[in-house]
């Protein structure tokens, strides 16, 4: 029972520490989950604003520089300044220079899907200037005489065409931010789905563990409160113990004092008077009377001895010292078959006699007890006591075919000392009996270290007892 109790909580500490471990571990990945997602998302974002803000910071330079080159065109051709009018050209190439810096620039911005309104705007880009170029080699006279034409039929219509391709390129990189917002959009979703699924996965689990943690504390406390009653109720056992302890010592004090008093003492007071008697007959020279008397005494004297040698033997035999338990067995057995009207057996399979005293006693008060039970309480006709070795166990059964009895619901001192001698020894006992179908008690002794083993049994099988004979 312990190793399978050992293994068990072994088995629930397992469990706990697992659970805990993969909680605290999902709780980690929930947290590292959250702050990388964040970080992309963030990283994301800000490489976003920082797109949008450099094509659009770009384009509206183009925007700029392609209005501005047509304003320096229009001075150009309209200023009659010549000084002012090469002024203004200078501006002009200026500016040119610009917008190809600023064209070379957004060409590494360009997005997928912005090529073709890109190619589109800088094909007209190129138109314009390529328009605008010859102008700048006008005469002042050519100037005066088709500067109003120009201006009003190629100037404003190609920079409007310009900068409403530049304005188309500003709503596709508006649309464009839209849809990376929305891919933004996306991966803040699905952090939230992977979220709330490693929310849910460690909510469920701490419920779990939750769950498993109040049912074994309430387990715990439930074999806590049964331990706390066991010890109750053991200390109420062991004061009852001791009180029944102290009982039975005096009744067997009694009883040995009646017997005592009652075989010993009259005989005693018998050969006293058998010795008055026989000073009497010497005083008178009677000497038949004499030796009438002293066999007299001689007979109670032995009668007295034996007495006494069958009130010690009783109390402790001395061949359970001197030959070993199971002699010491056989005869007790015997002297209950001769002195009562239930007849004892001894059967000893397969046992060496080599135990320690303390192993003897336990097995001879034990056998004394069930003996007498059966006697006394029982009313049995029959006895069958059985010693055996097997697997490193003294094994011993006592089966009477008394009156039997319920033992839940019985239990008296002599079964209780039965287990308490037992128990000692780290044995196990157990009382098997049901009203009407006789008792057999049987229990188990590990045997001592260095003890001899016996030769197993040829059948290889050990038979608790043998049925009764019948008459």
């Amino acid at each position: 029972m312990a190793p399978d109790k050992s293994s068990a909580d072994r088995q629930t500490r397992f469990v706990f520490f697992a659970g805990f471990g993969g909680l605290l571990l999902l709780l980690g990945l929930l947290g590292v989950s959250a702050i990388s997602s964040l970080s992309q998302i963030k990283v994301r974002e800000e490489k976003i604003r920082q797109d949008y803000v450099a094509r659009d910071r770009v384009l509206q330079g183009l925007r700029a520089e392609i209005y501005t080159s047509g304003t320096h065109i229009r001075d150009f051709l309209l200023d009659t300044d010549e000084a002012l009018a090469v002024e203004h050209r200078e501006q002009f190439l200026e500016t040119q220079r610009q917008i190809e810096d600023g064209i070379a620039a957004y060409r590494i911005l360009v997005r997928a899907g912005d090529e073709k309104s890109f190619r589109q705007f800088s094909e007209e880009l190129a138109s314009y200037m390529s328009a605008i170029a010859p102008v700048l080699n006008w005469t002042v006279a050519e100037r005066d005489a088709r500067a109003s034409s120009f201006v009003q039929n190629e100037l404003l219509p190609r920079r409007m065409s310009a900068l409403s391709l530049a304005d188309r390129i500003q709503k596709i990189s508006e649309g464009q931010l839209d849809e990376s917002s929305q891919a933004v959009s996306v991966m803040l979703a699905s952090f939230r789905g992977r979220l709330l699924l490693l929310l849910v996965l460690t909510v469920t689990m701490g419920v779990t563990l939750a769950g498993v943690a109040f049912w074994r504390l309430l387990r715990l406390e439930s074999e806590a409160r049964i331990r706390f009653d066991e010890v109750v109720s053991t200390r109420e056992e062991l004061k009852r113990l001791s009180s029944e302890l102290l009982s039975a010592q005096e009744s067997e004090r009694r009883r040995i004092s009646r017997e005592l008093h009652d075989e010993v003492g009259q005989v005693l007071s018998a050969i006293m008077l058998g010795l008055g008697n026989l000073r009497s007959a010497v005083k008178d020279g009677n000497t038949g009377e004499a030796f009438r008397q002293l066999q007299l005494v001689e007979d109670m004297t032995e009668r007295n001895a034996s007495v006494v040698r069958n009130i010690s033997l009783l109390l402790r035999p001395t061949m359970l010292d001197d030959l070993g338990l199971v002699p010491a067995l056989k005869w007790y057995a015997r002297e209950v078959s001769r002195t009562g009207p239930m007849a004892v057996e001894v059967d000893s399979e397969s046992f060496v006699d080599d135990l320690p005293e303390e192993h003897r006693t336990c097995v001879f008060r034990i056998v004394q007890e069930a003996v007498r039970n059966a006697a006394r309480h029982a009313g049995a006709q029959q006895v069958r006591i059985h010693i055996h070795e097997k697997d490193g166990m003294l094994l011993l059964s006592v089966k009477d075919d008394g009156r039997g009895f319920d033992p839940s619901q019985e239990s008296g001192l002599g079964i209780l000392g039965m287990h308490e001698r037992v128990e000692h020894l780290a044995g196990k006992l157990e009382v098997k009996s049901e009203p009407g179908h006789g008792t057999t008690v049987t229990f188990s002794l590990p045997l001592p270290r260095g003890h001899r083993s016996a030769e197993p049994p040829s059948d290889g099988e050990y038979q608790e007892i043998r049925p009764f004979r019948t008459a």
